[in-house]
């Protein structure tokens, strides 16, 4: 039996505490000590290692672990999406609309070889094999909550590192206002390539600032694991504040440009997805309310959505990159 010390450590008590009186009295110290703030700090520690105890390789695909990240906001506490889901319950249109598609497509892409250009308003533009940047910096784990724009939510633990190690070894010009990932479009291997719901390639972009934030994550894995094919493998980018659709999958270029890139959900439907696409419970798609989302795998018949956080709870973390800006005009 453990009772909370007077510095709110915890205590064994000899055998010869041990009567039934010393067991009610160190059950009634228990409960009144978790009934006080004093116990928050403690709880928030075991709740941090119960999220990282979730974590257990799929056994599906190569490992690829990460170390535990000390980015403020990187490991979320919030019991994770079966594997099972998150590989399954896809949006990747290179391989079919339905989400279903994805999955059982997907096995036709080819993640090796795979290079990566890095191009435009920058002062060390190259190539990068794959291997090469598996090894530019340290792989940690970030544990995320995804929102989609169609209203459903996962969360879901990433292998990667900040976007900015990259950034910063490239060394953008004083010009560089803006962050462009081209997806592969290669008819061969993605089926639904040259459909028309979407211009190819899948282009996405970030403004320079959003795309240093250190929670924005160069993405190699999850769950353990290397990317899934229809998970966006070998490498894409998780940006956790913003729609789901604003994180690129088989990223092939990244560009460094001086205006507003435009993007493909954007050309599809300007009114519909604009280009910051930030979760914002209090902006509404113009087809449905973004209040609340319904988290995959609470599907039972009586239960609840969840009400949507602004910035899907990353406010803390990256509201001030948007100080001053009217979110209902740049949504």
């Amino acid at each position: 039996m453990l009772i909370p010390s007077r510095d709110t450590g915890f205590i064994h008590p000899t055998s010869s505490d041990i009567t039934p009186r010393a067991v009610y009295e160190q059950r009634r110290q228990m409960l009144r000590y978790l009934a006080t703030g004093a116990a928050g700090a403690a709880m928030a520690s075991w709740a941090g290692r119960e999220a990282l105890a979730q974590v257990q390789r799929p056994g599906k695909l190569a490992p690829l672990p990460g170390a535990k990240s000390s980015v403020a906001g990187a490991v979320s506490m919030e019991k994770l999406t079966d594997y099972k889901d998150a590989s399954t319950y896809n949006n990747f249109y290179e391989f079919g609309t339905d989400k279903a598609d994805p999955a059982r497509n997907a096995h036709t892409l080819k993640t090796s070889p795979w290079t990566v250009e890095v191009e435009g308003l920058v002062k060390k533009p190259g190539k990068y094999g794959i291997e090469d940047l598996l090894k530019l910096s340290a792989q940690e784990e970030r544990i995320y909550r995804l929102r989609c724009v169609e209203g459903w939510s996962m969360v879901i633990p990433w292998v990667g590192y900040s976007l900015a190690e990259l950034i910063k070894r490239v060394e953008p010009q004083g010009s560089a206002k803006y962050v462009e990932f081209v997806t592969l479009a290669d008819k061969a291997t993605m089926p639904y390539v040259g459909s028309r719901v979407l211009e190819w390639p899948y282009v996405e972009g970030l403004r320079m600032d959003e795309a240093l934030h250190p929670l924005t994550l160069l993405t190699f894995g999850m769950y353990g694991e290397v990317l899934p094919n229809q998970n966006g493998a070998p490498v894409r980018v998780v940006v956790p504040w913003k729609y789901g659709f604003k994180s690129g999958k088989s990223i092939v270029k990244i560009r460094f440009v001086e205006k507003e890139p435009a993007t493909a959900w954007n050309k599809a439907a300007r009114q519909e997805y604009g280009f910051y696409s930030n979760v914002n419970p209090e902006v509404d798609h113009p087809r449905w309310s973004q209040a609340t989302e319904r988290r995959i795998g609470e599907d039972g018949l009586f239960a609840k959505k969840r009400k949507t956080l602004m910035f899907n709870g990353y406010e803390a973390q990256v509201g001030q990159l948007y100080a001053g800006m009217d979110l209902k005009k740049f949504y």
